[in-house]
């Protein structure tokens, strides 16, 4: 009789798995969550002194893969921070120059010359973030970012 009740317990608690609606896995392929069906493009942040970052804000959705191209003109040496904002996506590879890292977490990032950095990563922790250039004044080169 108790193998019976922990059978009909288990039924009923595992039933909710089997009417899970497979709507996600469906517009996923075999890459999963790296599919290109779930990527998107985002206009590119340009580093340029006392210049914007961005033309406007960024509003991710959590659970998409996102590729941004960073460019810097070289004009000054300029970093962008933004450790809130790193610690809430997961970055599957960074490019440079045809190097591909893939970090278990960054920081911030600096570049001492003009060049070009892909970042390829998922939004993951729904809130609202900032991208900036260290010890700039204004919001001039801040970078608003929400993940939905």
């Amino acid at each position: 009789m108790k193998c019976i009740t922990l059978t009909l317990a288990a039924a009923v608690f595992a039933f909710p798995a089997f009417a899970d609606d497979d709507s996600a896995a469906a517009r996923f392929g075999l890459a999963g969550i790296l599919s290109a069906t779930n990527s998107e493009d985002l206009p590119p942040i340009m580093l340029s002194a006392g210049q914007p970052l961005a033309a406007a804000p960024l509003v991710l959705k959590s659970g998409t893969y996102y590729e941004i191209e960073i460019e810097a003109d070289g004009s000054q040496e300029l970093a962008l921070v933004g450790a809130g904002f790193f610690r809430a996506i997961w970055i599957d590879e960074i490019v440079v120059e045809g190097l591909e890292i893939r970090p278990l977490g960054i920081d911030s990032f600096e570049f001492d010359e003009a060049g070009v950095m892909e970042v390829g990563f998922v939004a993951i922790k729904p809130g609202s973030y900032t991208l900036s250039v260290p010890q700039s004044r204004g919001d001039l080169q801040t970078l608003q970012i929400t993940i939905e």
